[in-house]
């Protein structure tokens, strides 16, 4: 790893050489970061708007922070120069398949992970905070503990994600902190279906695939196309690509419902006519 010209590492790294204590605070360090954080804005009730506000100035903060070079974190430039991991080279085909593999596992571990947490107790309470937080507090429940508990699980899978991603790009600078990136994620759920946990992973594909292809072909108009998918979603999509099938049933079962009503409402009239008819040639008789 390189450090801008520095000859040896600040001191906030001096457990980057053991693989042991750098994997162990991959999940740590975020989740304490989390957990301090999360502890005063949910025992604040801070929530909705105001808490994205919150967390995003924060991240924005910090890479300002990071960005400066006395800091030990790398500057504008970041960190640079990873080339081998346990003794093994990172620049072969062979582990760029290992890395790739491991990075799909672990997207496999935390979706089942977070498969299980919903359909557990745990998870159903949850669900209720997040639909009435007042009447789930009135019940018994501390929503507290529940809030801080899956926002560190979340921190955690982050810093996981972030390991298996420096390695694999060779790079890694206080940019990614940037809103954009922030947004984008929003972007992926949105796109694959908020109310589902597949969805974000679909989305992230589809988005990505996009980006991929549209920052080659014409990078310069990338942004407005993201701002534009997102509208567009918000819009007509609201379940996403997830919840495209049950909004196609839905459209369908009110086609069908309107025709039924239509249907009823000529039978009825016909009915009405048909016996209105001899009463009507009677009292003209």
């Amino acid at each position: 790893m390189v450090f801008l010209d520095w000859k040896e590492l600040p001191w906030v790294w001096s457990l980057s050489g053991s693989f042991i204590a750098t994997a162990v605070l991959v999940l740590l360090v975020p989740g304490l970061l989390a957990g301090v954080f999360g502890y005063f804005a949910f025992r604040s009730r801070i929530k909705g708007v105001y808490f994205s506000i919150i967390t995003q100035a924060l991240t924005y903060a910090a890479m300002l922070l990071f960005f400066r070079n006395e800091t030990g974190f790398g500057g504008n430039n970041g960190f640079t120069g990873f080339t081998s991991i346990l003794g093994f080279s990172l620049n072969t085909p062979r582990m760029h398949v290992l890395l790739f593999t491991l990075s799909g596992v672990a997207l496999l571990g935390c979706y089942l992970l977070a498969r299980w947490l919903v359909q557990s107790r745990f998870g159903r309470v949850l669900q209720a905070v997040r639909d009435a937080e007042s009447r789930t507090m009135f019940c018994g429940y501390n929503p507290l503990s529940y809030k801080l508990t899956i926002w560190v699980i979340s921190a955690m899978m982050c810093g996981l994600a972030g390991a298996l991603y420096v390695p694999q790009v060779g790079i890694i600078n206080p940019g990614e902190m940037s809103v954009g990136n922030s947004i984008e994620m929003a972007v992926w759920t949105a796109v694959g279906g908020r109310a589902s946990l597949i969805g974000p992973i679909i989305g992230a594909f589809v988005v990505n695939g996009g980006k991929s292809w549209l920052t080659m072909a014409a990078p310069e108009y990338w942004l407005y196309v993201l701002g534009l998918l997102f509208i567009a979603v918000t819009l007509f999509m609201p379940g996403g690509i997830v919840g495209l099938s049950r909004q196609w049933r839905e459209h369908r079962a009110a086609r069908r419902g309107k025709a039924q009503a239509a249907t009823s409402v000529a039978t009825t009239t016909s009915a009405k006519a048909a016996a209105t008819g001899p009463i009507a040639e009677g009292a003209r008789a």
